[in-house]
């Protein structure tokens, strides 16, 4: 534990800011996995291919449907043994642990779209999609401050193993991918789908923050993006998301394809899954942006008659 507080609280200078181990350590490993990914034409085989298709499925919906909904956003309750299978499939994602992954995010809906938000646009483009990764002090202020609103994860002993041992569940990954199947399954099931979904997942920061449509009156700068919807498993209805973010479901119209959704549907009927929330109808006229819209227009109609 000592050795981890130093590696975050000692920081270098380079490039006009501070940089402790951590930013040090998300760089290298960041440009590694690019790099392992430009290999990919000269390593292309059908069934790597194939694997890393279902392996950006497995640990994506992990994501989504474990550090997300469940985790981050208590949006359904699974038997323990299942909610802890998909927290593990999460893992593989390369994304952080469970407790590091859901205080950032409670983080981003505390503070959406302000200076405190842990990647937001207001700090450019860069930052909100990838920047914020590199930069640990912004994320948590310091090693003490950070994960303050996981308590409830904290005293779980199965997070907090994650949490300190997250990296070593993606090297074994990679050394059982590349013992399988070679370089084939190291760049294309590992690399390549790592850094697909990376991508994706921090296009659900940046991109659902600028280009998109509002449904909700949210007060923020989420937009419903179709194209992160469907890569995302769901998660690019993120205005549907910030106006009820309690809610398992995202996509709320037939044509809004959720992944994640039609998964906790499923395990919801075959009785695994309880609790399920979601907003009622009296709910969503109330968040309307057209309802709001219409509101005001008749408000002006009023002054005008008045007048």
């Amino acid at each position: 534990m000592a050795r981890l507080l130093w590696v975050v609280q000692k920081p270098v200078y380079f490039l006009g800011r501070q940089w402790n181990g951590v930013d040090i350590a998300s760089v290298f490993t960041l440009t590694a996995i690019h790099l392992l990914a430009l290999l990919a034409p000269f390593y292309f085989t059908w069934s790597a291919f194939w694997l890393a298709v279902v392996l950006y499925y497995v640990t994506g919906v992990g994501i989504t449907l474990s550090f997300h909904r469940n985790l981050a956003h208590k949006s359904f309750k699974i038997p323990k043994w299942l909610e802890y299978f998909f927290a593990y499939c999460a893992v593989h994602s390369l994304q952080g642990s469970p407790l590091e992954w859901v205080s950032s995010h409670r983080s981003h809906h505390q503070f959406t779209d302000t200076p405190s938000d842990p990647h937001t646009p207001l700090k450019g483009f860069w930052f909100s999609h990838i920047g914020w990764i590199f930069d640990f002090r912004k994320r948590f202020g310091s090693y003490d401050g950070r994960l303050y609103n996981v308590g409830d994860l904290k005293k779980r002993s199965y997070y907090k193993f994650l949490h300190y041992t997250y990296p070593y569940h993606c090297i074994a990954c990679g050394v059982v991918l590349y013992r399988i199947g070679g370089m084939p399954y190291l760049v294309w099931a590992l690399a390549v789908r790592t850094i697909f979904f990376l991508h994706v997942t921090f296009s659900i920061n940046s991109i659902c923050h600028i280009w998109g449509n509002q449904v909700w009156d949210t007060c923020d700068l989420s937009k419903n993006n179709w194209l992160f919807g469907l890569l995302a498993h769901g998660e690019g209805w993120h205005n549907n998301h910030h106006a009820f973010e309690y809610s398992a479901r995202q996509g709320f119209e037939w044509w809004q394809i959720d992944i994640t959704w039609y998964l906790i549907r499923f395990l919801e009927i075959v009785g695994l899954a309880t609790d399920v929330k979601l907003p009622t109808e009296l709910q969503k006229n109330r968040k309307a942006l057209s309802n709001k819209v219409s509101s005001m227009e008749q408000e002006g109609r009023s002054d005008t008659k008045v007048k």
